[in-house]
């Protein structure tokens, strides 16, 4: 552990504290959205986000291939497509009146089946490992700031409309008698929580995004008494699992995504046991 934080100090490893800062960085991100996905019950529907944005990724891999678009990041393309995913899993569950289970599976599964189509024909060879696992230590200036800057919408569109976010997940029927639009704070909940999918994309990969995205803010419901607090735990526990899931990886040269989600899993299972056993005494 402290060859990681002399490493850290070392101006040779710049990819190091890039990816140290970005993990502390979307924590926030990664604490606010999760509450609300655990309060709300819909991590099935950030699944189904996050494995859409496979698409985008490809699609823009393709095109910047293909057409020579150097400016098309994957990190764009996995935003637009998490963004589309949202509003089309909202939109259709509130006024189509279709099944919700089975529009969220469509979208989950041909999100990554286009994905995969795009990928295979894009010209050179593209690991989608990497998307699918994600790998914190690839992370580039420019992609850290990007994080930095989505981060900070998350918290200033949380901020600004806390209260209705909090009156959908706990009371949609006090929210309609007030006059205020249900569906529209759905679906802006809905496109919050994809931003913060692509933030973990980078991080953690496709594959364990639901981990981080519920394991934090799960762990820290255990311990609060109210939205706020459970909050501002999640975001603690966040930075907690980043930094000391990345530091590990690193001094047991193990990948990292993986290792800060077990690291995650075990601290949640720690914390269920120990407050079960208070309760009980």
């Amino acid at each position: 552990m402290i060859e990681f934080f002399q490493a850290l100090a070392d101006p040779d490893l710049d990819f190091l504290r890039y990816a140290f800062f970005s993990g502390l960085a979307a924590s926030a991100a990664f604490g606010i959205a999760g509450s609300y996905v655990v309060v709300r019950r819909i991590s099935f529907i950030a699944g189904a986000i996050s494995h859409s944005v496979l698409a985008g990724i490809g699609l823009a891999l393709y095109l910047e291939h293909t057409h020579g678009i150097s400016w098309l990041n994957p990190l764009y393309g996995a935003l637009m497509a998490a963004l589309i995913s949202a509003v089309v899993i909202g939109f259709t569950s509130l006024h189509l009146k279709q099944r919700e289970d089975t529009v969220i599976g469509a979208i989950w599964a041909v999100g990554m089946a286009l994905g995969l189509l795009f990928i295979s024909q894009t010209p050179g060879y593209v690991d989608p490992m990497s998307y699918l696992f994600g790998n914190i230590l690839m992370i580039s200036s420019t992609e850290m700031w990007l994080i930095i800057l989505l981060d900070l919408a998350i918290i200033g569109f949380t901020l600004i409309f806390y209260n209705n976010f909090m009156a959908i997940c706990f009371d949609r029927e006090f929210v309609l008698l007030r006059g205020i639009s249900a569906n529209f704070y759905y679906i802006m909940l809905l496109c919050l929580i994809a931003v913060t999918v692509v933030l973990m994309v980078m991080i953690v990969g496709i594959v364990l995004v639901i981990a981080l995205l519920t394991l934090p803010a799960a762990t820290a419901s255990l311990f609060s008494r109210s939205l706020k607090q459970m909050m501002v735990m999640a975001v603690v526990f966040c930075a907690l699992f980043t930094s000391v899931g990345l530091a590990s990886s690193y001094s047991l040269d193990l990948p990292s995504g993986p290792v800060i989600i077990v690291l995650a899993g075990i601290v949640y299972a720690s914390a269920l046991i120990i407050t079960r056993k208070i309760r009980k005494a």
